[in-house]
């Protein structure tokens, strides 16, 4: 059965909404929940419907569960705050911007971390590359008891943190680190979402920081560009050279922690223009 782990860290009146990764948990959004909050903000790490439980209760729930809990989630922690950012890990982030969709007013800016269109990364099997095809495979009945298992090097650089990780992972408790692996069934959800938003692109207006790892391994600088080249609103990008993909959780946390605290607070000074870019030491950092 699903345990509770979301966690809420009092601040003060700018509220950070973070939501974890298909199959994830908001364990992985904890070192970034609390750089926030040394820097003034209140953030709650939410917890999506039908995870950190076992995979009969994730497969009971599909993207539209998600986003109301994102919605249920974002009211309970609007109640404190004056001002609300949305962040999101992979498909956290597809949520994130779900949300700025369906509230635009609701939403002061986004954080979008490891954003998933497609699993398309070099670690991704070739089988998996074909994953974009599951919503119409699976209402076949092909592959409903089938996942696509965790591979090397499991979104991290960071060798300890990864053993620590994937420890955790297959350890049997889902609500430390998540789930092994992705059942297909909700795999065809998270494509079907990417679907929906990825069409609505342009009516997101809010201001976006898009954080990637340029060797994200499991979802190409690609998805990082979609959002670029498409996005309504003003967004820059920070590419993060000696990560992949669990970028909350790998070796530049503290970057992506800083970068996301200044811009919150660029975007409430005003100053966040669609000509004004982030700091030019801020757009692509590590090792060449």
């Amino acid at each position: 059965m699903s345990k509770q782990v979301d966690y809420l860290l009092p601040g003060g009146r700018t509220g950070v909404l973070l939501i974890h990764g298909l199959t994830g948990t908001p364990a992985e959004m904890r070192f970034v929940a609390k750089g926030l909050q040394r820097r003034g903000c209140t953030v709650y790490a939410m917890q999506l419907a039908g995870h950190c439980g076992t995979e009969a209760e994730l497969l009971a729930t599909g993207w539209r569960d998600w986003a109301a809990s994102v919605h249920a989630a974002a009211a309970r922690l609007s109640a404190q705050v004056d001002r609300l950012f949305v962040g999101g890990l992979s498909m956290g982030a597809l949520l994130a911007l779900n949300y700025a969709l369906e509230a635009p007013d609701a939403v002061a800016g986004l954080a979008l971390y490891g954003t998933t269109f497609r699993y398309d990364g070099w670690a991704v099997p070739a089988i998996g590359k074909l994953s974009f095809l599951l919503p119409w495979v699976v209402p076949l009945g092909i592959g409903r008891r089938r996942s696509f298992t965790e591979v090397f090097p499991y979104g991290l650089r960071d060798e300890r943190m990864r053993q620590r990780i994937v420890g955790a992972m297959f350890g049997g408790d889902s609500s430390a680190a998540g789930l092994p692996g992705n059942p297909w069934p909700s795999l065809a959800e998270l494509y079907r979402l990417a679907r929906h938003v990825r069409a609505r692109l342009r009516r997101i207006n809010a201001p976006a920081l898009i954080v990637h790892a340029s060797e994200d391994d499991v979802a190409s600088l690609r998805n990082a560009r979609l959002l670029l080249d498409n996005l309504g609103g003003p967004s820059d990008l920070l590419e993060l050279r000696n990560s992949y993909h669990m970028v909350t959780l790998d070796g530049e946390r503290e970057t992506l922690i800083e970068a996301s605290a200044q811009f919150f607070q660029r975007v409430q000074r005003g100053r966040q223009q669609a000509t004004t870019p982030l700091p030019l030491t801020l757009r692509a950092v590590g090792a060449e």
